[in-house]
């Protein structure tokens, strides 16, 4: 980057030194204009020292309240309406301080001080501040003229609401380079046959068809954060027998601190949107509270779930966010993603290699960061591959969940969040047995020491690596049959993105010593999911692609529960999250039994170690059941890396 470029490229400080200095400006010409309308501007000694002796007491009040009013922090290209008000109350409140003080002191420190200057003094400066911040807005949008450029796609917006006149003023901005809207399509009747910016909302959404041929549109853009995943098949049904090659979607979770949408920030229709996105509400302002200017740890922070807690933390604006991470390779590529996507943050973001099985590393992280808050999401997900290595789930799942845990108390953190999983629930498998374990740990951690430990339940989300999704699209990409374990095996879904909101919406609520339990909607059956998915390719089940049914899996149940036949739930204030009321822990002497035996019976090799350690699990976990019916491992669907894959149709 050039000099040139350096010295004109914007910061928050230039920003900040560009209003200030100009507002200095804007406080003293008001005051001197006031002064020249009252007097007919007749001018005179008498006025010109109290203009003097009055000024700097006009320029303190009115700049602390501008940044009192965070008038510093607006954004000149996005001003809103919410920005808007705030410079309406700065001015109100500054001219009221100065007329309260102006009443009390005129006889001393402003003798004669005309009243009606304070009036005219006050719409001024509203018509100065408010006339330099929405001037760049202005010029982008108002006075640019607005032809469509040619060589933007033809557009089609669903939903005319305020986040779809968002994405049509990003247009603007860009002159139309990349979309060029000619419709919008809004199920609010009051908005049928309304303009936006010059462009007509031409029907409901169930005539997006009819205008995508009408207007000869291209691409379609979703602007309906809530949308179900019904909704979406249905519009993505009709947009793709339309003729429309593109459909992008408003980012799944809203940056609270920056509403603006805008048109790079778009992102592709996934599968896993018309399958198992759900509408979620999170209370932003909470969750922004507990993690703004806090040091957050996550463990496992390059995996499917870690990986997407680590992009919704870096919303709220942590003071250092540390993941913390086995596999570099996955660690590297967050980084950059990272850096492309918050580039003011990354500077804030540590990337520690290490394995949470390692008490050393583990504690070194917590002694150099200091971490207030904990997400533990470093785990072995896979079921049937934990069944034929119950060593390793033991030693990651429990020892390595015990390590983090102990490291966590003797540092003082505030908040440990456990990602655990329905699969703990009247386990069949060593991997829903190890998080149940993990589970009552940290409620054992929780009760003697000082950091709050919730536990966060939930079921199956899609688009991981290694859950059925990929699986069944790398089947239908090679012209394969579906495998399906059983014609009634049902599962709970829901994509990543929802399910991480609502995992950090849980870690607030919840207070210390909780198991929080996500509702997921209702149970899915795979065979189901499988025809749907073939159908949205544009095939018809059993005909261009068959379904096989090969039966159950090691450790697979056919319908996952949310809670032991002894809990019952206590509700939340968030409709979707709710917290098991019985919740076992280990007491102190039993927890240290339980893990020196995991370490022992780890420790020596013997050909009855599995059976052994299946034992222990037996023991600790009493609702575990071992699985009747095992298939040859060399059937299994191997996968040992976690990582986010995303599925564009």
């Amino acid at each position: 980057m050039s000099v040139t470029d350096q010295l004109f490229a914007p910061t928050h400080f230039k920003r900040f030194a560009f209003f200030f200095l100009a507002d200095i400006l804007m406080v003293i010409a008001s005051l001197y204009a006031a002064f020249l309308f009252r007097l007919d501007f007749r001018w005179t000694s008498y006025y010109e020292q109290l203009f003097v002796l009055a000024l700097p007491s006009f320029l303190v009040v009115k700049l602390m309240s501008f940044a009192f009013f965070r008038l510093y922090r607006i954004s000149w290209r996005f001003v809103s309406i919410n920005d808007v008000s705030n410079i309406v109350k700065a001015v109100l409140f500054s001219s009221g301080a100065l007329a309260v003080a102006i009443f009390f002191f005129r006889s001393t420190l402003f003798p004669g001080f005309p009243r009606s200057v304070l009036l005219i003094d006050a719409v001024l400066t509203l018509l100065l501040v408010f006339g330099l911040r929405i001037s760049k807005r202005t010029v982008l949008e108002v006075m640019r003229k607005q032809p469509y450029n040619a060589e933007g796609k033809r557009t089609v917006i669903v939903g005319a609401g305020n986040t779809g006149e968002m994405i049509l003023r990003d247009m603007q901005r860009s002159n139309f380079v990349k979309y060029a809207p000619v419709a919008f399509v809004d199920d609010d009747p009051n908005r049928i046959g309304t303009y936006v910016h010059g462009v007509k909302v031409s029907g409901a959404l169930s005539a997006l068809s009819h205008a995508i041929k009408t207007f000869e549109a291209e691409a379609v853009i979703l602007a309906i954060p809530s949308l179900s995943h019904m909704r979406l098949k249905e519009i993505y049904r009709q947009a793709h027998s339309a003729g429309a090659t593109e459909i992008k979607i408003v980012p799944r979770i809203y940056d609270f601190q920056r509403p603006q949408v805008r048109v790079q920030e778009l992102e592709d229709l996934q599968i896993e949107d018309l399958i198992g996105r759900q509408a979620v509400t999170v209370d932003y302002k909470q969750i922004g509270n507990a993690m703004e200017n806090a040091v957050v740890l996550v463990t496992g922070a390059a995996g499917s779930i870690g990986s997407e807690i680590v992009h919704q933390l870096c919303r709220f604006n942590p003071r250092e966010l540390v993941l913390f991470e086995i596999d570099e390779t996955e660690l590297f590529h967050l980084e950059h993603r990272l850096a492309r996507a918050y580039p003011e943050l990354i500077k804030r973001v540590r990337c520690f290699v290490g394995d949470v099985r390692d008490r050393e590393r583990v504690e070194q992280a917590f002694s150099l960061y200091k971490p207030s808050v904990v997400f533990h999401a470093a785990a072995y997900k896979h079921v049937p591959m934990m069944e034929a290595n119950v060593d390793e789930a033991l030693k990651t799942n429990v020892l390595g969940t015990h390590v983090v845990a102990q490291a966590a108390v003797a540092a003082g953190v505030s908040r440990f969040v456990l990602i655990s999983t329905d699969k703990a629930v009247n386990p069949t498998s060593v991997m829903g047995a190890t998080k149940r374990m993990a589970e009552k740990i940290c409620l054992s951690f929780h009760l003697d020491g000082g950091t709050a430990f919730v536990s966060v339940r939930f079921g199956n989300v899609l688009g991981s690596r290694g859950s059925v999704l990929p699986l069944f699209l790398e089947q239908i990409q090679k012209g394969e049959a579906l495998t399906v374990t059983h014609q009634e095996m049902k599962r709970y879904f829901m994509t990543i993105p929802e399910a991480v909101s609502l995992v950090l919406q849980a870690g607030v609520l919840g207070q210390g010593g909780d198991v929080m339990v996500l509702d997921m909607g209702d149970p899915v059956r795979i065979i189901d999911l499988a025809e749907e998915l073939i159908r949205l390719h544009g095939l018809t089940p059993y005909e261009d692609i068959d379904i096989k049914i090969i039966g159950p899996r090691p450790g697979e149940k056919m319908f996952e529960e949310y809670l032991h036949s002894e809990e019952g739930t206590t509700a939340t204030r968030h409709e979707k999250i709710f917290v098991a009321s019985a919740q076992e822990r280990y007491d102190g002497p039993v927890l240290r039994e339980m893990i020196e035996s995991v370490q022992s019976a780890l420790r020596h090799p013997d050909p009855d170690r599995e059976s052994r350690l299946r034992r222990l699990l037996a023991e600790y976990v009493p609702t575990y059941k071992e699985p009747q019916r095992l298939v040859p491992f060399s059937s299994l669907h191997v996968t040992t890396i976690e990582s986010v894959e995303k599925h564009p149709i």
